[in-house]
């Protein structure tokens, strides 16, 4: 149990988690920005 942190992942464990969670933020956030502009472009706000 000594290799475990507070979350109870190993580090391992945890650096594979941080891989997943920026891609798929990573993604949201090209979808986001990608109909933002679909938004500006149909009635720009500015």
């Amino acid at each position: 149990m000594a290799d475990k942190s507070m979350t109870g992942l190993s580090e391992g464990e945890a650096k594979e988690f941080h891989g997943i969670f920026v891609s798929t933020m990573s993604s949201f956030f090209g979808v986001v920005i990608f109909a933002h502009l679909l938004a500006w472009f149909w009635r720009p706000w500015l």
